[in-house]
Formats: structure tokens, sequence, C-alpha cells
């Protein structure tokens, strides 16, 4: 026998970072080295951007499914630091690399991981306890992944979980007032970076200190004082509601003071209701209130706000002009230019933005409309969606700041690439577009415009929302068609109770994710092709459904079909995309069953008659019209002469004549896909 040797390195390994997590793939070596006990190993290496240096990144990272003696050629790597540079090195290894005196062989990786919110508090400790308070202190996150902005607190009477209460803290201790005498308390506690929340810690439970004994009559003194007080204030209450209905007629006068004295700390209004509390009035909310409140801030429309300038300087920072310097136009939207250039702010690096600019000769309504997305985008503060940097008010032009994305648009930014990463980067993409829309639709925020065109992309493929003007987006987007109702809706994205009774909730965002995913997985095709606008409302309302793209894993098309779902309350939520599509990267070989070719129509439209020649006269015409004019021979010598022939072709048949290139592939199939799909009901008769 020949002697064995050690395997030669990995090929293309490629990387796909979500947050702090990063997942490899790579293929296996071209030489084994004539043997067949081939595994991987991992090593990882955490590098300094500024000196360059590298040091081995210790135990805190976690490899799954391990980090040696890998026979897979995947693995995820979680737990890394957050903005930090990370280079992986993969080596292949049999059972005599050992004695190989050689270098190592091996592929390396280099990525940048993303923001990421705080590890979980890992230990609190109590303070002082006494019959109504107990204090806590607790160390900040292992993993703080950034300057930590503020702890939430939330505590409620153990087996009373369903009524607890939420307190705000800038420190790492606490004191929880008002409690009862010998009680047993649950305390869970939670960080907040920029990225936002982190995961509660596990739960921790202290007791407060029993009542001490006393004369039963003088036990009895503070219920009768607490009696009484109580009883006033619920008499105040009383007659304080009696007297609203007339109240706003004929002035609040003494009643309004009656409630006044009963809760000093609000402000009553005749038919209003403030937008927004005052700081100091959430922070007694915080303290106080024994009320069951959510974990996530809520979204507040700009539009409540009788001054929209409030709103504005509200959610969004003010810049100098003198601090932006535009490099150059990269894009026109409606208000006026979209350029590039640097931001630079006092004791920071300069870095690069992206500046939309609001042309000379506004009226007051284009400024009111244009800084209202930067209301709204102020808002929200996750890695997947577009970050404000701030706004440009106090001098002209008026502009809006945001992070720069160098990749522009997912959708030409998919075309441009067509064909060139592999499921799991797609997946990654459509991951972090899930994340962030269960952060907006946790907020209670409903973009009902999402779209691939929408969504931006960086150079480390990290998807971000965006576009949140859509008023903007509904009058003057070609992609939007007017319906029987008034308005303009962007037909090919919009579910059907959103087009027919512009019902728009999470769930239509849902519906509209669906044809994103759709989008992503065909790298930019035109959702329904040329279909014209009636024409997508018909064929959806009849049950008609957007074939998988090809070689689409059947996991994927799924999901895309439950998200297309008539129904709205039997679509999945963000949460649970967001859950199966990690489960779909942890598990890679979920995502290789693919749609099966053939079904990929005949499942989904009505019968219809074969292809016939009113569109195309030719094989040849056919070919020449998109683009593939080259392969019209090799049709041709194969037995294609008609156009009937050539509506049974499958990407097998184009595989054996000699159409090897994906791109052509996909064109041509998508081609006769759009043909057939124009027969539904005969809708545009070929």
């Amino acid at each position: 026998m020949a002697c064995t040797r050690p395997p030669s390195a990995p090929r293309s390994a490629i990387s796909n970072v979500n947050e702090t997590s990063v997942f490899l793939e790579w293929i296996p070596p071209a030489d084994t080295g004539g043997r067949k006990d081939v595994s991987y190993y991992i090593a990882c290496k955490k590098c300094n951007s500024h000196s360059g240096l590298c040091e081995a990144c210790g135990g805190h990272v976690r490899y799954l499914p391990q980090q040696t003696g890998l026979k897979n050629t995947s693995v995820m790597m979680v737990d890394l630091l957050a903005h930090t540079n990370y280079t992986f090195e993969i080596e292949a290894v049999n059972g005599v690399s050992d004695q190989n005196p050689g270098a190592r062989q091996f592929v390396s990786v280099n990525v940048t991981t993303n923001q990421a919110a705080p590890s979980p508090v890992s230990s609190v400790k109590k303070g002082k306890i006494t019959k109504n308070s107990i204090s806590l202190s607790w160390q900040e996150p292992d993993r703080p992944n950034g300057i930590i902005l503020e702890y939430e607190i939330k505590y409620f009477e153990k087996d009373q979980e369903t009524s607890y209460t939420i307190i705000k803290s800038k420190e790492t201790t606490i004191t929880a007032d008002g409690l009862k005498p010998g009680s047993a308390y649950v305390f869970q506690i939670r960080a907040r970076t920029a990225a936002g929340y982190g995961g509660f810690s596990r739960r921790f439970e202290f007791e407060t200190s029993p009542v001490l004994a006393a004369s039963r009559d003088q036990s009895q003194i503070p219920i009768i004082v607490v009696s009484v007080t109580v009883g006033v204030i619920l008499l105040a209450v009383v007659i304080g509601f009696l007297l609203s209905g007339s109240c706003c007629d004929h002035g609040c006068g003494w009643a309004s003071s009656l409630r006044a004295v009963a809760y000093p700390s609000l402000t009553w209004r005749c038919g209003y209701s403030k937008a927004k509390q005052d700081p100091e009035e959430e922070k007694m909310h915080f303290h106080n209130g024994h009320i069951k409140l959510p974990g996530v801030r809520t979204y507040i429309d700009p539009h409540t706000y009788e001054d929209p300038n409030q709103a504005v300087h509200e959610f969004a920072k003010e810049i100098e002009a003198s601090c932006i310097t535009i490099e150059r136009v990269i894009g026109a939207g409606e208000f006026g230019e979209v350029c590039s250039g640097r931001l630079k702010l006092q004791g920071k690096r300069e870095f690069p933005v992206a500046i939309k600019t609001l042309k000379v000769g506004y009226t007051e309504k284009q400024r009111r409309d244009f800084l209202g997305e930067a209301s709204i985008m102020g808002q929200f503060d996750h890695p997947n969606i577009i970050h404000l940097e701030g706004v440009v008010t106090k001098s002209k032009p008026v502009m809006i700041v945001t992070e720069y994305m160098e990749n522009g648009s997912l959708d030409t930014f998919l075309k441009k690439n067509d064909g060139q990463f592999t499921v799991i980067q797609l997946v990654g993409m459509l991951r972090g577009i899930a994340s962030g829309m269960k952060y907006l639709s946790d907020m209670g925020y409903v973009h009902r415009d999402l779209a691939a065109r929408n969504i931006l992309i960086n150079s480390n493929l990290v998807c971000k929302v965006s576009d949140f003007g859509l008023s903007r987006v509904l009058e003057d987007d070609p992609e939007a068609a007017y319906t029987t109702r008034g308005g303009k809706i962007p037909i090919r994205w919009t579910a059907p109770e959103a087009i027919a009774f512009r019902k728009f909730t999470s769930a239509s965002d849902v519906w509209s994710y669906g044809i994103v995913m759709w989008e992503v997985m065909s790298y930019g095709e035109r959702p329904y092709w040329e279909m014209t606008n009636q024409d997508v409302i018909k064929a959806v309302e009849e049950g008609y459904r957007l074939p998988s793209p090809m070689d689409c894993p059947a996991a994927l098309y799924q999901l895309m079909l439950d998200c297309w779902q008539k129904d709205r309350n039997s679509r999945p939520k963000f949460d649970e995309i967001v859950s199966m599509l990690d489960k779909l990267i942890r598990n890679p070989s979920s995502l290789k069953t693919l749609v099966n070719a053939s079904s990929r129509v005949s499942n989904l439209l009505v019968e219809h008659s074969p292809v016939g020649s009113g569109a195309y006269r030719s094989v040849g015409e056919w070919l020449e019209a998109i683009k593939m004019g080259r392969y019209t021979e090799i049709f041709m010598e194969n037995g294609y002469s008609s156009m009937d022939a050539v509506a049974q072709v499958t990407l097998e048949d184009l595989r054996r004549l000699g159409v090897t290139l994906v791109g052509h592939q996909k064109k041509i199939m998508n081609s006769l896909q759009e043909m057939k799909v124009q027969l539904v009901n005969g809708m545009v008769p070929l």
C-alpha cells in the first residue's frame, strides 16, 4: 500500500454572522491523504483591530456541536463578544496528522461580530431587609456587549406571577418597598444596552421580615387610619367620575380640584389624553405601580403630537451640520437626495453615514412628513433595524442621518449576486429580517410596506429593516395600486385583508415577510412576474400562491405558505418564525430536502391547457425575448422545436442540454413558470 498522509486544507469556507454567533460552512479537502478518517478542528482567535495582534478566544466560546473531532462540514460558535474581530482556522485532520512535521494546512475566515444584547445577570445579593422592603445588589453581566444603559427589575409575590411590578435603575442596587410583611418575593433582573434588553436572570427568592408583636389595640390603629383614608379617596373618585360628563361642557371647576386631591400626579384635560407621560410620571409609575407591564417599550405614533417638532426632538438627536461631511450622491428620495458621507461627533471617531436631505423650496407639510420618518425610526433600537444617528433641523438643508449600509437595498444586491450565496447565508439574511420584525411587532408597530427593496444590507450580510415613511410609499411608489377604498398600497406584498379592508396588523406584515422570503430565495425576482395588480388580487383571492423558487428547501417554502394563510390568525407570529429559522440554521441537513421540481407549479395552479404558441411564434423568438438566444440551436437539435414541447422542460433537461450556468437555468425555468402562471383561470392566455 502507498503511505497515507495528512489531508489538505478544507476549501471555500464561508461565514454567517448573527449578532454574537457565527456559523461556518466549508467544502471537504481535495486530498484526504488516502484515508477515510477525516475530521475537523476549529481554532478561534480574537484579534485587535488596531495592533493586528491575535490571541486565543478562551473557554467562554461554545462550539455547536463541538470544536474537535467534527465530522460535519459546518459548526456554530456562540457566546462571542460583540463588535469584535475574530479569525477562525478550520483544519482537516486524520489518523496520521499528529506525525506531520510540516506546517498545518487550514483555511481561515475573518469576521466581525455585530451589536448584541447583554448576557443575563448571574448573581443577586440581598441587602437590608425590613418588614416592608428588600434591598438588592448585583454584578454587571459577564458579557455586557456594550455600555449598560439601565437595569429592569421585575418582582412579584411568590405564586402571584400574573401581577408584578417593574422597577428601572441605572445603578446595580435597588430597594423594593411597599411589600407585605413575612412574605416571599421573587426577583428577576435584566440589563439593557443600545442593542436592547438581554434575557432575564434566573429567579431569586427573598422574604420580608415578619411583623413584630404588638398590643391588639395598637395594631388596629394603622388599619383604621388606612380604612378611613381609602374610603375618602374612593368617595372622591366616585364623585369625580359622576361629574366628569358635565365637566367638559361646563368647565372642570371644583370637580377637577377634587380629582386633583385624589390623584395629584395626574394632569386632567377635557377630552384629551397625553400622548406620553412625563419622565417623572413614568418613574413614579414604574416604582409604585403594581400592575402588569410589558417588558418592551411601546411605539408612540408621532401624529398624536399636536406639534410634530416636539416628536422629532423627543425621539431624534439634533446634530450640528458642521459635524457632517457629504461625499457623494447615492440615490434620490421623494423629498430630495440620498448621500453617503461621514459623521464626526465630539469625543468619537469619524464614521460613515447615509444622509437624506430635504430639497429646497419645501412646504411645511413636506418638512413634517420628511421628519416624521425620523420620529418613528428614533424610537427603535435593534441590530436588524436601521439605526438613526440624528437629524439636522436648525439649519438648511434639513437632514436625516442614519448608519451607512454598504451593499444598499436587498433586492438590488441579490440581483447583482445571483446564485452566489449558500442556502445557509440566505437563511441568515431571512433570520435577521424576521428578528427585526419581531422587535417591531413587540413594540406595537406595523410596518405595512415590508419588501426586499425596503431592506438594507451591510458588508457583513446583516439585513436591516428600513423605510418607515409609509404615507410616502403608499402614495408615490410605482409598486402601489389604487384600492377600491382610495389610497395606494403595494399590492404584490400586501395581505388580502389589507387590500380589501385596509386591515393592517402584524399578521399582514407576516404575509409580506413570506413574499420577502420568496424574493430572497429567488435572488430578487419580481413577485408574480408581469401579472397586473388586478390579476394578482384575483388570483390570490382564488387561492393561488407563488410557486417555490428554484432549488428552494422544502422547509422554507412551507414557511412561506404558512405566512400566506388566508386566515390571518393561522399565520405564524414573528417570534415563531425566528425560532423556526434558528432551528434550520442549527441543523443545516434539514435544508437539503428541496421542493420537487415537477410539483412547483402543478400543485398550485388550477388545471389548464398546454402552453400554446399565442405568446411566442417560435422557440427562437421566446429565447431571444428572455435574452437566451444562444441556446436556440441546442433546443432545436434536441427536439424542442415547439412551445408545447418546451413547456415540458425540466431542470434536469436543461443540464442535459448543457445549460450549466445557474443564472441561465433560473431565467429559462422562471420564464416557463411565468407562462404557466398566466394561464390561471385564463388571466393572460398564451
